[in-house]
């Protein structure tokens, strides 16, 4: 089949400034009218599994709906996962999520980390689609992700804990790789159970995060916080 290739007018690159980035991870419109206003994320992050989970269909006429809707709540960037049984059928599907960065939004697409997904991931990101590797569960497949020079490489770290791994060490060991090689591969950690690995991951140094709406919500919560802002009120109608 032939692919098509994206003219750079219609590649929309986001400035990369550095620093922590928050990602939603969800497929779920109530999340992202409730969220993406706060201002805290520089986009949203997608897969099958969340569309399934949210009871939208994985077929391109309603991605297109998804990240028109995206635009409009003021999202900078999206990644929409491709699928399909066949690497023709995967390739078919990525390179129509690729040209949803012709609605105003920087679109990657996400591919599976596996010998059959790296082969997709070169003829997309061949025909100038920006790639995310996903589904990261050891160290050594950072490795493949940065020599393929891949924009994002997401490990699943809530995932690792599950399979008995040591999650917290082995998504440290990636950020270390893709740091001390240069590597301009950005780490995009996923899978988080809660507030405390995401702040404890920041501390050590991880800058790049998508987060569901729970781990959002007790990022959000603290009681003292809320306490001072009823007493600024209570103060400032008191004054008035």
């Amino acid at each position: 089949m032939d692919l098509f290739e994206m003219a750079e007018e219609e590649m929309v690159l986001p400035e990369d400034e550095g620093g922590l980035q928050l990602y939603l991870d969800s497929a779920d419109p109530a999340d992202w009218q409730r969220l993406l206003p706060l201002g805290i994320f520089r986009g949203v992050t997608t897969n099958p599994v969340l569309l399934e989970r949210a009871g939208q269909a994985c077929t391109l006429d309603n991605l297109e709906a998804m990240t028109r809707r995206a635009v409009e709540l003021g999202c900078g960037e999206i990644h929409l996962q491709t699928w399909g049984r066949t690497p023709e059928e995967m390739i078919n599907h990525g390179s129509q999520l690729a040209l949803m960065a012709g609605l105003g939004i920087a679109t990657l697409v996400k591919v599976p980390c596996t010998e059959a997904g790296l082969k997709v991931a070169e003829k997309l990101a061949a025909s100038g689609c920006r790639i995310t590797l996903t589904g990261i569960f050891n160290p050594a497949q950072v490795v493949l992700a940065a020599s393929f020079d891949a924009d994002y490489a997401a490990p699943y770290l809530g995932r690792l804990d599950d399979a008995g791994r040591d999650g917290v060490t082995a998504v440290r060991a990636m950020h270390d790789i893709l740091l001390k090689t240069g590597s301009r591969t950005r780490l995009l950690v996923a899978s988080l159970r809660n507030a405390d690995q995401v702040w404890g991951l920041a501390a050590q140094g991880l800058d790049t995060f998508t987060l569901n709406a729970g781990v959002v919500s007790e990022l959000l919560k603290e009681q003292l916080t809320d306490e001072a802002a009823a007493d600024f009120q209570r103060a400032a109608e008191k004054m008035q």
